[in-house]
């Protein structure tokens, strides 16, 4: 099986072609920014494709990772993603960031607990982890309740938040490192979309927390 994998979700653009019998992909690239998705994107996936015998028609499924992240980054991949898949009639399946992050731990054997935090500002976190007594599924968190719900370690993190609960860590007694900063290796992406059940894994967004902007009720100008 081939598949295209997306992401958008962080401070990266990156897409590749990866197959279930190679080890490594096919075609990959990766540009990082903050902003411009929408405008990079698209080229980047002609690139990706091109480098590929068969191009989109040896695609078999396309995978795009569905957040937590930046809304507009989220929006422009899904947006991508389902277009690729409706114009070849190929499924698409989605992929959490968090899950992502973790992939490359899970691959290390690494002992104690494995957690992927997100910086969501405000003195909080997007967190998910593995290997602690019930595991933490995806959350939003103040970086405090973070580092609790952690246990007594020891932690591996990954992620923009991982200094962040690191810290929170070593304040309370925790043994703690950090495996890495960045946005979701795009290898990552695929090899999960890859072994994904498409009628679970649903592209759309996962929002972890409401918008930071709200209406502001008290200067609606009443229906006549």
């Amino acid at each position: 099986m081939r598949i295209l994998a997306i992401d958008t979700a962080l401070d990266l653009c990156a897409a590749c072609v990866a197959a279930d019998d190679a080890d490594a992909p096919l075609s990959a690239e990766s540009l990082p920014m903050v902003r411009g998705h929408a405008e990079a994107l698209l080229p980047l996936i002609e690139r990706v494709i091109a480098r590929v015998e068969g191009g989109f028609e040896s695609i078999d499924r396309i995978a795009v990772t569905v957040g937590p992240g930046s809304y507009t980054g989220l929006r422009v991949g899904l947006s991508a993603a389902r277009a690729i898949g409706l114009a070849t009639g190929k499924p698409v399946v989605g992929v959490g960031t968090l899950s992502a992050l973790l992939a490359p731990l899970l691959a290390d054997s690494v002992e104690g607990v494995i957690a992927a935090a997100i910086d969501a500002r405000h003195g909080a976190v997007y967190v998910q982890a593995l290997g602690s007594s019930d595991g933490l599924a995806p959350a939003h968190l103040p970086v405090e309740t973070a580092a609790e719900r952690l246990g007594s370690g020891p932690v591996v993190l990954a992620g923009s938040g991982a200094t962040l609960v690191a810290s929170a860590l070593a304040a309370r007694g925790v043994a703690a490192r950090v495996a890495g900063l960045g946005a979701p290796e795009i290898t990552a992406v695929a090899s999960l979309g890859l072994v994904a059940d498409p009628a679970q894994a649903l592209p759309r967004p996962l929002y972890l927390r409401g918008p930071d902007a709200r209406p502001q009720d008290h200067a609606r100008i009443a229906r006549q």
